[in-house]
Formats: C-alpha cells, sequence, structure tokens
C-alpha cells in the first residue's frame, strides 16, 4: 500500500508482518515524501506579448487542476519533484531511545512529520504500535488564544487521554514546566522558552508510549535541557519509546542506545549509536590518518616554525583505524626557521563531538629543551593502550615559542585523525561486559577485589590485605 501510516494495535496483523507486537513498535518500509518545487522560468530581455498570454494560460490551468485535485498549489512557471525522503527502511524496538542525525536538510524533520502522523508519505508504509506524543516545533499542538491551562486539557486530549488522567498528571505538568505565575496567562504571550517548557512538560508527562522530539529543545536553556534529557532518559527506563532528532552529538551519544543516520533523504546507516555518530562525524570531518603539506607555500606557520606533516601510526603502521588495546603514536614533522628559537611540539586530542580530551607536549625531552638550530624536526607522541573511548578522534597539531613569551606558530585543527575500535577480546577494558562502555575516556584502571572478614570495620584498607 502506497502512503500508508497507521497506529496498530492488533497483534495477529502485526505479527504477520512477521515481526512481535512485543518487541517492533516501528517499522518502515520503503518509506518515502516527494515535494512538488516551483522555479522561475528564465526571463528573456525581449518576450513577445503571445508568449506571456500563453505562459499565463498554461500556469492558470495547471494551478486550476491542482486544486480541483486536492494537490497543493506550487508556485513557478516550472515543477521539478524533490524526494525529502527515499526508500527507507527500518525497524525501532520497545524501550529503545533513538537518536536521528545528519546534516541539514537529510530528511529528519520529514520523518518525524510522517511518524507523528501530521504528514502522509508519498510512497512506502509505516506501522506504529502505541500512542505518540510529538513535540516538533515551538507551540505544537497549542492554541495561541487559550490559557497554559487550557492547553494542558487540549494537548492531553489530543493525544487521547481522559480527563481523570490529565488531572492526575496536571500539577507535575505545571511543576516541571515552571510556568505556574502564568498558568492562566494566553499562550500567545508567552516566550520560545516558556511555549518549550510547556510543550515538552506536556508531551512527556501524559504517558506516550512513543515519544518523539525534534531540535526544539535547543530553544531552552541550559537547566532546562538539562532537565529534559533527564525526563526522557526516565521515560526510556519506564520501557517507552523515543525518537530523539538533535545536531548534539554529546546529548545523542548520552542519550540514546541506538541511532539512524539519514543523507540526502536516505538511510545511510542504523545501528548502535557510537559506530552511526561515529560515520556522521567522520563524513563530516573529511580528515585522515596522515596528511602532508608538500607545498612550502600552503604549510601552516609563519616565518619561526612551519609544519610539514601529522601521521597516526599503529605498530609502526600509518592507521585510520586503531585497536583500543595498543598504544598509538602521534608523528609531527616540523621545520625550524630560526636559529635559537626555543620551541615546544604539542598534540591536542579532541573526541566526535568536539570536546578537548587532553594535550601533550614535548616540554619532557630534555634533549631539544631551550634553544635549537634551524632545521626539520620529528616528534612522536605516544599515547598508551586503554585510554581513549570507542570513536573518532581528532588531532590538532601545534608548534609555539615557550620563552621568553609563548607564541603560537601553527595551531592546525583537524591535521589527522583516526577511528577507535574496541572488539572485545582479552586485555580490553570492554572485556566480558560486551556492550559499548560510555565516557569520553576509557583508562584501564587496576581493581583488587577481596572478601572482608566478620567484625572489621577498616574501611580504608585494600580488600586483599583483610581477605
Amino acid at each position: 500500500m502506497v502512503g500508508h501510516t497507521s497506529v496498530q494495535a492488533d497483534r495477529t496483523r502485526f505479527c504477520g508482518l512477521g515481526v512481535s507486537l512485543n518487541d517492533v513498535v516501528i517499522r518502515a518500509e520503503g518509506l518515502g515524501k516527494k515535494y512538488a518545487i516551483g522555479h522561475q522560468a528564465e526571463r528573456a530581455r525581449y518576450v513577445a506579448f503571445r508568449d506571456v498570454v500563453s505562459r499565463n494560460v498554461k500556469t492558470f490551468l495547471r494551478t486550476s487542476t491542482d486544486l480541483l485535485r486536492g494537490r497543493p498549489i506550487v508556485a513557478g512557471d516550472e515543477l521539478e519533484e524533490f524526494w525529502a525522503l527515499k526508500d527507507l527502511t527500518f525497524e525501532v524496538r520497545r524501550g529503545e531511545v533513538v537518536g536521528i542525525i545528519g546534516r541539514n536538510g537529510a530528511g529528519k524533520s520529514t520523518l518525524l512529520k510522517i511518524l507523528s502522523r501530521i504528514t502522509e508519505p508519498s510512497a512506502g508504509r509505516v506501522e506504529i504500535v502505541g500512542r505518540v506524543a510529538s513535540l516538533l516545533e515551538v507551540g505544537t499542538g497549542f492554541h495561541p488564544e487559550l490559557a497554559g491551562r487550557e492547553n494542558i486539557l487540549l494537548n492531553g486530549a489530543i493525544l487521547g487521554m481522559t480527563r481523570a488522567e490529565i488531572r492526575r498528571k496536571f500539577d507535575e505538568i505545571v511543576e516541571f514546566a515552571g510556568i505556574e505565575r502564568f498558568l492562566d496567562t494566553p499562550v500567545k504571550r508567552y516566550s520560545s522558552g516558556m511555549y518549550v517548557r510547556l510543550a515538552f512538560a506536556v508531551a512527556a508527562h501524559l504517558d506516550p508510549e512513543i515519544l518523539v522530539i525534534d531540535e526544539v529543545l535547543a530553544v531552552g536553556d541550559a537547566e532546562f535541557q538539562k532537565k529534559c534529557l533527564g525526563k526522557m532518559a526516565e521515560v526510556a527506563k519506564g520501557g517507552r519509546t523515543v525518537l530523539f532528532v538533535s545536531h548534539n552529538m554529546g546529548a545523542v551519544t548520552r542519550l540514546c542506545s541506538h541511532a539512524i543516520l539519514l543523507s540526502s533523504g536516505r538511510l545511510e546507516l542504523a545501528g548502535d549509536t557510537a559506530s552511526v555518530a561515529a560515520l556522521y562525524m567522520n563524513s563530516d570531518m573529511g580528515s585522515v590518518a596522515s596528511q602532508t603539506w608538500n607545498d612550502p607555500r600552503q604549510r601552516p606557520g609563519d616565518d619561526v616554525a612551519r609544519l610539514h606533516a601529522v601521521t597516526v601510526r599503529q605498530g609502526g603502521i600509518v592507521s585510520q583505524t586503531v585497536d583500543i588495546r595498543s598504544p598509538v603514536e602521534i608523528e609531527t614533522v616540523y621545520e625550524c626557521l630560526q636559529d635559537g628559537a626555543d620551541l615546544m611540539c604539542a598534540v591536542s586530542f579532541f573526541d566526535s563531538t568536539g570536546v578537548h580530551l587532553f594535550v601533550s607536549g614535548d616540554q619532557n625531552d630534555r634533549r631539544w629543551s631551550g634553544p635549537r638550530p634551524a632545521g626539520v624536526y620529528r616528534s612522536v607522541c605516544t599515547v598508551p593502550g586503554n585510554l581513549f573511548a570507542e570513536g573518532i578522534v581528532r588531532v590538532t597539531a601545534e608548534v609555539s615559542t615557550k620563552a621568553p613569551v609563548y607564541q603560537i606558530h601553527f595551531l592546525e585543527y583537524d591535521s589527522a585523525a583516526f577511528m577507535v575500535i574496541d572488539t572485545g577480546e582479552h586485555g580490553s577494558v570492554r572485556g566480558d561486559w560486551g556492550r559499548p562502555i560510555p565516557g569520553v575516556m576509557r583508562p584501564y584502571c587496576e581493581w583488587v577485589t577481596g572478601r572482608v572478614q566478620p567484625g572489621c570495620q577498616n574501611t580504608a584498607s585494600r580488600p586483599s590485605e583483610v581477605a
């Protein structure tokens, strides 16, 4: 069936798709959404009157036909078919928190509108099990002339809640939104932040089986965003499903167990969040494991020092992908152009969300501490294994003067990058855990566990000493 969206709670019909009702709550098959885009025809400098009349008659006839057939009216002399979504097939299981990521225009918001039944798909079908609550843009589902109190009741009714259910949750909604003073004020007088506070509070507290949230949370302040992320995590722990669209990779990786990457309306990858986010950031980054500036005129730097190359190696081999268990070497080749310069080479490491992990410099290498002669130098920083977390790591290379005044000669962001993977084999932090471990760093810490003898109250002792 083309362009079909349904909410289905009948076990036999849903199981006919080959899935369990208790498992999959959203199933999309060949989903697509097509729009017509109008373009103005190029105007010649001199146009005959008959051509103007002919063009206007054609436009009028096309517009009239669209109007009679119930199609949207599109302005323009020429029409182009644009597929915002094309041939999407995926499943979302009950209790999952799924991040939907991609560049602007990738089709993320269009997908959420289809899943929320705001718009119909042009192709394919999607089956949804459960009640859906959506927060797609500021003021979604609100009537501007009604007060906050009345809009809470209205939104609850739209979601299919009874009046008793809404009343039971009413105080929690108001407290979470923090708008007690303005509860009886028409929402048209609310700021965008107040709109979002109330809209999210209603959507999250009225017990939907599926909660759909777009980037709209970016409107709220930092404190409210933190509350929202906490509430979404709470909703997910309760066995309900959350679909979350955001450009904040930190929030996506922290909140979501799975992710879907869209590119130009098509499904690029669906899977665990770390892998999908890494692919997205890597495609956006354009950095590689080794980068060389052969043209002297293009080398980053100044008349004191210039960068020649940055290379990532593991086991002596240039590596775009590195094993989490083994050391990683970052080699920086640079040229000192001024005799007597007191230079320091450093590298900074950033994760895929832009968090600065740490910086390390060669100031501890006493062989070249202090003024040095002009020439080309190679500095190698070795990072021990089991330190980085899984995912993309970006490298920023720097050379600066330490004395008499600290001065940066070049600071080349994204000069190299590599992907850290954990196979789960012996020797990794994950070990027998078998699942991704959250956090921006993954140091291998020593643990010692021993049994405490009865009656021993010395909690400061090592467990092995009292075993």
